[in-house]
C-alpha cells in the first residue's frame, strides 16, 4: 500500500469514512429570578446568541413575577429548555435553600451537564455547591456585582465573603463584568486572581438615536409636557442598594426653586409607595413622577436630555451604557464599575454616592448649559461605538467555556 495513501485516505461516495462527530457541550445557567434587571438580560443573551450547533442549554431559575415583555418572549420561545425550582429563592430562608439545594443536587446528578454557570449570589452558592456534589466538570460563576459591601451590616458582609470563599474553592473560573469586580475579588481574597476573567459585558440596542430635533419634540408630546422641556430620568428598580431616594431629594430640592424641569423613575420596587408619599407631601408631583415598570424604556429614555443613575453600588450600570449609546449626557454616582464605562467629565458626571446635593449639583451643571448637554451627549455616542455587543460578549464567554471543557476532556 502506498504509505501517503495510508496516510491521506481518499474517501470516494460510496465508501465514506465516518469521522467521529463532537457532541454538543451541555450547558446548564442557574440564576434566581428572570425579573426585570442587567443580570436577566445577560442570561438571556447567553441563552439566545449561544451556538445552537455548538451548545445544549438549559436555564433553571427560581419564580419570577416582574418579567420584561423581551424575558417573556424569551421563555416562551425558550421554554421547552427552562427548568422552575420554585425553593429557589432571593432571601435567605434555611428551609428553602437546603430544598434548592437538594432538588439542584438531583437535577445536576440527573442530566450530567459538561458546564454549569451560576448567576447572582444566591444561584452561585446554592448552584455551585450542588454542582460539585454532584460531580460537574466544569463551574463558573458570575455574581454580576457582588454583596461585600453597600447591601448588608459589618457582620452579614463578613458572613457573605466567608461564603464566596467556600464558593470560590470549587469554581474554576469567576467571569467579572468589570475591572473592578475582578480588583475586589483579588482585595477581599475571596479569589485567586488565575480564576478570574473579566468580560465587557453586553447591551442590545434596537432603539436609535434621535438626531432629528423635530422627532424628539413630538415624541416629547406624548408625555403631555411642554416641547421644550427638560426632562430628567433614572432607570432602576426602587430599592435602598439604588440610592433612588437620593435621586428623588435632589429633584424636590430643584422643584422647590425652579418649574422647568421634570423628573421620571421608571422602574418599581418596595420603595414606591415611600416615594410617592414623599413627592406628593412637597406638592411637586406635576414635576416629579414614578411611572413603574416600562417595556419599552429605550424608547421613552430617547426623548431625555439626562439620565442619572444614583445608586450605591452598582456592578455595571448597564443603563447608563444605554443612554450614552443613544447619544445622552449621564450623571451617576462613583461607585462599583460605573467609572469604566461612563467619561467623568467627557460623557458624562459622576459625583460622590449617598449625596443628594452632589447629585443636584451634577444635574444642574448640565441643565443650565445646553452647549456643555449637547458636547456630552455626542461624545457619550461616540465612546459606545462597537463596544458591549452581545456577539462579542457571548464569544467571550464561550471561549472561556471551550477552554475549560477541553482542559477537562484532556486531563
Amino acid at each position: 500500500m502506498n504509505s501517503s495513501n495510508f496516510l491521506n485516505p481518499i474517501p470516494n461516495s460510496l465508501n465514506p469514512i465516518p469521522y467521529p462527530q463532537i457532541p454538543k457541550i451541555r450547558l446548564a445557567h442557574i440564576i434566581t429570578r428572570m425579573d426585570w434587571g442587567g443580570s436577566t438580560d445577560i442570561v438571556r443573551i447567553l441563552c439566545e446568541y449561544a451556538n445552537q450547533e455548538k451548545y445544549e442549554l438549559t436555564l433553571i431559575t427560581g419564580q419570577s413575577y416582574n418579567k420584561s415583555r423581551k424575558t417573556e418572549n424569551f421563555f416562551e420561545s425558550f421554554k421547552e429548555h427552562i427548568v422552575i425550582v420554585g425553593s429557589l429563592k432571593r432571601d435567605i430562608n434555611l428551609f428553602f435553600d437546603l430544598k434548592a439545594l437538594i432538588e439542584l443536587y438531583q437535577i445536576f446528578k440527573k442530566e450530567k451537564f459538561d458546564i454549569v454557570h451560576t448567576h447572582t449570589a444566591k444561584a452561585g452558592i446554592l448552584g455551585r455547591l450542588a454542582a460539585r456534589l454532584a460531580g460537574i466538570k466544569v463551574i463558573v460563576h458570575t455574581s454580576h456585582g457582588h454583596n461585600f459591601y453597600g447591601y448588608f451590616g459589618s457582620l452579614m458582609s463578613k458572613i457573605i465573603i466567608l461564603a464566596e470563599k467556600a464558593a470560590s474553592a470549587i469554581t474554576d473560573k469567576i467571569i467579572t463584568l468589570t475591572r473592578l469586580e475582578a480588583d475586589d475579588l483579588a482585595r477581599y481574597r475571596v479569589a485567586l486572581k488565575k480564576k478570574i476573567v473579566v468580560v465587557e459585558t453586553a447591551v442590545e440596542m434596537k432603539q436609535e438615536r434621535i438626531i432629528d430635533e423635530n422627532i424628539r419634540g413630538l415624541k416629547r408630546f406624548g408625555l403631555d409636557l411642554p416641547a421644550r422641556a427638560l426632562l430628567v430620568a433614572m432607570v432602576a428598580r426602587l430599592e435602598p442598594i439604588k440610592g433612588v431616594e437620593y435621586f428623588v431629594n435632589a429633584a424636590v430640592n430643584y422643584c422647590k426653586r425652579f418649574n422647568n424641569v421634570f423628573f421620571y423613575c421608571i422602574g418599581d420596587g418596595s420603595l414606591r409607595e415611600f416615594l410617592q408619599k414623599k413627592i406628593d407631601e412637597t406638592g411637586f408631583n406635576k414635576n416629579i413622577f414614578l411611572i413603574g415598570w416600562k417595556d419599552n424604556p429605550l424608547e421613552f429614555m430617547a426623548v431625555m436630555d439626562i439620565v442619572a443613575l444614583a445608586s450605591l453600588n452598582e456592578a455595571v450600570g448597564l443603563v447608563l451604557i444605554e443612554a450614552q449609546k443613544l447619544g445622552i449626557p449621564v450623571v451617576a454616582t462613583r461607585v462599583g464599575g460605573i467609572p469604566e464605562i461612563v467619561q467623568d467629565g467627557i460623557s458624562g458626571i459622576l459625583v460622590d454616592a449617598a449625596n443628594s446635593d452632589h447629585l443636584l449639583g451634577a444635574m444642574e451643571e448640565l441643565i443650565n448649559n445646553g452647549e456643555k448637554r449637547k458636547k456630552m451627549a455626542e461624545q457619550a455616542y461616540e465612546s459606545m461605538q462597537n463596544r458591549f455587543t452581545p456577539e462579542n460578549f457571548v464569544k467571550n464567554v464561550n471561549e472561556v467555556y471551550e477552554g475549560l471543557f477541553w482542559r477537562k476532556k484532556l486531563s
